[in-house]
């Protein structure tokens, strides 16, 4: 039932306009603003960046059918678990021109969204939890794409912003359902309210994204527990 959520949105489609607007506002900033922090705790926008372009190193593992021979590499080195392999891969280009890290990106990531898009929604990819649908895969892309795009302040303009909330809440609901999350969701045609253990609230559709991508909406007191039983994506 959970896919259903996802069948009228195209995630190929969707992973192309996410790249595109990170491109578009990496490719316009100066020296002070790849500087600035961005809303990922110690990492600045440039960081962002380069913990886009090293995760490409399992993007392309999960394309290559060889997941387990990545995650042994890394563990040879004393990199455990997607935390550690994303600081490492942060602080591998930190010394790297930030124009060649861009490259870099652009390429390995153009690179993977023309491959997932040849696969189509239904092959099958490696992953680190084994075989999976290239499409639902893509989705998972796709809400760590908008969610970076919103974390280093990648313009959204206003004929896109409702319906990429939608299929942004979409995801949230199909990610939960997937993980067996122990919360009840009910979207209307404004708001989604939720309920786990006794507690509930009622959020707005972009609220409701903030916290399935453990960005706490501001002003809206969740708690701890109900935020971290509806945090499900990265």
């Amino acid at each position: 039932m959970g896919e259903d959520l996802l069948k009228q949105w195209e995630p190929f489609d969707i992973f192309d306009a996410e790249a595109a607007r990170l491109d578009r506002y990496f490719s316009g900033l100066d020296a002070e603003a790849w500087e600035r922090p961005s809303r990922c705790a110690g990492w600045s926008v440039r960081d962002v960046l380069g913990h886009l372009a090293g995760e490409e190193l399992y993007n392309h593992a999960c394309l290559d059918g060889n997941v387990q021979d990545l995650l042994a590499r890394l563990a040879r080195e004393g990199i455990d678990g997607f935390h550690d392999f994303n600081e490492w891969s942060v602080r591998q280009r930190r010394a790297v021109p930030v124009r060649e890290v861009l490259e870099e990106w652009r390429a390995d990531n153009g690179a993977t969204r023309r491959r997932m898009r040849e696969l189509g929604r239904e092959a099958l990819i490696d992953t680190m939890a084994g075989p999976y649908p290239c499409g639902l895969q893509t989705f998972h892309y796709d809400s760590e794409y908008a969610t970076h795009a919103d974390d280093v302040g990648a313009p959204v303009s206003d004929d896109e912003a409702d319906g990429r909330t939608r299929w942004r809440v979409a995801v949230g609901r199909f990610a939960l359902a997937e993980q067996g999350a122990d919360v009840q969701v009910e979207q209307t045609a404004e708001q989604v309210r939720v309920r786990a253990d006794g507690m509930e609230a009622t959020l707005s559709y972009p609220d409701f994204v903030a916290a399935t991508v453990g960005r706490p909406p501001a002003g809206h007191d969740l708690g701890a527990r109900l935020a971290s039983k509806l945090r499900c994506l990265a």
